[in-house]
């Protein structure tokens, strides 16, 4: 298949992400400008990230001036599973693909992005990676400038109404994961205690935000990764003889 119709075949894959993205983002150009950053500065965010959550968790320690150690560390903790995504991802790419390219790829890896490309029988080629990501990106930016620009315009009851929005997109992605899964339930429910008692106890709330969600963050996790962490399962897989043999999978 030529590079033209690799690069089609990416857009069009991409496109439903692009429209998913395109609400997730609109909610977080509303909070950002609400947060008090300037339109070109929340659509600047989204370019350089592309990231939900920790876009989310950065626009507070932007717009409290507080120390960019803080910003690093939060990122790195929010943010660590792209790395393993792109460890994966890595793997199903093509010999043809570059070293530069492969740069370029891993700056596109969402979660989403990260599960197309993954489900892919053959090999991925870069011109579909780059159709893949262009399509979401692009779609999360455009989503982002215009809440930023609806934030700048609507009136505040309506800007504060649909900042919820952002919030609920984490709410829709944690319950599927706890009704199936108590441990998650419980380990988010850790997370959310910790949070507030960040916020409202005495000595607790003097910690800066990014600090707070890193601790919530590292204590829940693992925590819940250590009580109950998610076992192998042993499969048993019929062989080419007929007998049974096993067969691990790794719960990820």
């Amino acid at each position: 298949m030529s590079s033209k119709k690799l690069f089609l075949r990416g857009i069009k894959d991409g496109f439903p992400i692009c429209l998913g993205y395109l609400s997730v983002s609109f909610a977080f150009g509303i909070f950002a400008v609400g947060a008090g950053l300037s339109v070109w500065q929340t659509v600047l965010v989204s370019l350089a990230n592309v990231t939900s959550a920790g876009q989310l968790a950065g626009v507070p320690i932007i717009a409290g001036g507080l120390p960019i150690i803080e910003m690093v560390l939060t990122q790195f903790v929010i943010n660590l599973r792209y790395s393993l995504m792109s460890v994966s991802l890595s793997q199903k790419l093509s010999p043809r693909v570059k070293l530069l390219q492969r740069f370029a790829i891993a700056f596109g890896v969402t979660d989403e992005i990260f599960a197309v490309a993954i489900s892919q029988k053959e090999d991925v080629e870069t011109p579909y990676m780059l159709g893949l990501i262009t399509s979401p990106v692009l779609g999360w930016v455009a989503g982002t400038a215009l809440g930023a620009l609806a934030g700048d315009i609507l009136p505040e009851m309506v800007v504060s109404a649909l900042g919820i929005a952002l919030y609920a997109m984490f709410v829709a992605i944690v319950i599927p994961p706890s009704k199936k899964n108590h441990a998650v339930a419980f380990c988010c429910l850790l997370a959310m205690a910790l949070s507030c008692a960040f916020r409202y106890l005495p000595v607790l709330k003097e910690v800066s935000a990014g600090i707070a969600i890193i601790i919530c963050a590292l204590v829940s996790g693992l925590l819940f990764a250590w009580i109950a962490p998610i076992p192998d399962e042993e499969k048993k897989e019929p062989s080419d003889n007929g007998s049974e043999g096993t067969g691990k999978a790794v719960a990820t």
